[in-house]
Order: C-alpha cells, then sequence, then structure tokens
C-alpha cells in the first residue's frame, strides 16, 4: 500500500520522540532503564539513542544519556511540524471528494 512507508516513518518518530522525552525528563538515563521504562526493546532504544545523538539532542556519558541544550528546543519543533504533517493529511483526505 502506498501508505505503509509513511506508517513506518511516523512509528520510527513516535518512538525516537518517545526516547527523547524520557531522556530530557529522566537523564541521564540508561539504555535497559529506558527499555523497561517505555516498553521499547533495547536494540531499538540503542537505535534511538544514536540518531538522537547524530541530531545532537542528546549526549551519552558514563552514567546514561543526557539531553543537549537544543533538546527542548526541538521537542517544541516537534509540536509545529506536526502540525504541518496534519495539514498536508486533511489535504489529502479532501483531494477527489
Amino acid at each position: 500500500m502506498l501508505t505503509s512507508r509513511v506508517r513506518n516513518e511516523l512509528e520510527l518518530l513516535k518512538r525516537h520522540v518517545v526516547v527523547l522525552r524520557k531522556v530530557m525528563d529522566s537523564g541521564p538515563i540508561g539504555i535497559m532503564k529506558l527499555s523497561v521504562e517505555t516498553g521499547i526493546p533495547d536494540h531499538q532504544v540503542r537505535y534511538s539513542l544514536r540518531v538522537l545523538e547524530q541530531k545532537g539532542l542528546i549526549t551519552p556519558t558514563t552514567q546514561g544519556a543526557v539531553a543537549s541544550k537544543s533538546a527542548h528546543e526541538a521537542h517544541s519543533g516537534f509540536k509545529t511540524e506536526l502540525e504541518k504533517i496534519r495539514e498536508m493529511m486533511t489535504d489529502i483526505e479532501n483531494t477527489g471528494s
């Protein structure tokens, strides 16, 4: 189906945001604790942490991941971007109606 790729990307984005929010709220926090507290398998947590680190949103420490200074700003920006996506979805729904 045409939408399966978009759905997969949104699920991945959701996971990254859940991990980032938990790091922001509870950091420093390790992979195992993140996995237990979010219900996300540890290999997926590890991948999300790697992506978030590459984006400069978290920093690894010996005690666990901590949020960077830009993490809070980026998290707020997600809401704006999600609203744009929501508008696009509405446009798609209304196309051909």
